[in-house]
């Protein structure tokens, strides 16, 4: 994998910068009683050098999510317990990430249905990446039909949800197949994109198996690849291959874990461990 100083969007910031050179992503995440799947992707969204971060989520989850994440700005559903309307603007966003602790209730299967059908219809040039993860993909997952709405975006499945997709489908043919770059979650990662080689992570440890890993690892791959957009667009011909990008996620999620094993113990470490040895890797 590239090393991370190659990544320049990362290992050289102009002093002159301002927040809005840095991205601006959209966390579409949690529901009542699941607020915590929220919070850990937008700090880890956040420590991975996001310039703004914008969270919708619903009416339940404002006060959680603004004295949990200070950083973060809100985009607030009508709804009070699920995600059931769509954020406004979204074209404004350069990454869109969805499913920590969303839920499967029938509204948000419609809402989430919705929204990717609203990012697809964007103009190639321009659309905001995606990145599904969690009940994203278990929506999708009840309607097959629908697959084609994550074409082009950076999904995240452990091995349940990548069955519930694909059942025991080739997962190469499948990136192929749907056009979409897919990080197997497993003991030693792989990152699989259309027509291309896989990529094999070989950061991460036994302690990572912890509830809210897999939220950190979608906010850290938003995080980097909404700053890779707007760096692109800063500097013209400085394009990152998005599975470049989601391989980087995988490589900062494991050694933050590593980081944070080493530190405490796998026995003992938390995903909120993960996000805070994060500022150690980058």
């Amino acid at each position: 994998m590239t090393a991370i100083e190659d990544f320049h969007f990362l290992s050289a910031r102009d002093p002159e910068s301002h927040k809005g050179d840095y991205g601006h992503a959209l966390l579409v995440a949690g529901s009542y009683g699941k607020m915590g799947a929220a919070v850990l992707a937008a700090r880890a969204c956040l420590r991975s050098g996001i310039g703004l971060l914008t969270v919708h989520i619903p009416r339940c989850g404002v006060g959680i999510m603004q004295t949990a994440v200070p950083e973060a700005m809100l985009s607030i559903d009508e709804g009070d317990y699920c995600f059931s309307s769509l954020p406004t603007d979204i074209d404004r966003y350069a990454a869109i990430a969805a499913g920590p602790g969303l839920g499967t209730d029938d509204t948000t299967q419609c809402a989430l249905l919705q929204l990717l059908e609203a990012v697809q219809s964007k103009p190639m040039e321009g659309r905001p990446k995606l990145v599904l993860d969690a009940d994203a993909l278990n929506i999708l997952a009840r309607h097959p039909d629908r697959i084609h709405l994550a074409t082009g975006a950076v999904i995240t499945p452990h091995n349940a949800e990548y069955q519930r997709l694909f059942g025991d489908a080739d997962t190469q043919a499948m990136a192929d197949v749907h056009d979409v770059v897919i990080v197997r979650k497993a003991h030693r990662t792989r990152i699989y994109a259309p027509n291309a080689a896989a990529l094999a992570n070989d950061t991460g440890n036994a302690g990572m198996a912890t509830a809210g890993s897999g939220d950190v690892l979608t906010g850290i791959a938003l995080g980097l690849v909404a700053q890779a957009a707007a760096y692109g667009k800063r500097h013209t011909g400085e394009v990152y291959g998005i599975q470049q990008l989601a391989a980087l996620a995988a490589y900062v999620h494991g050694r933050a874990g590593d980081i944070a094993a080493e530190r405490l113990s796998q026995a003992s470490m938390i995903a909120s461990d993960i996000v805070d040895s994060i500022p150690l890797v980058i």
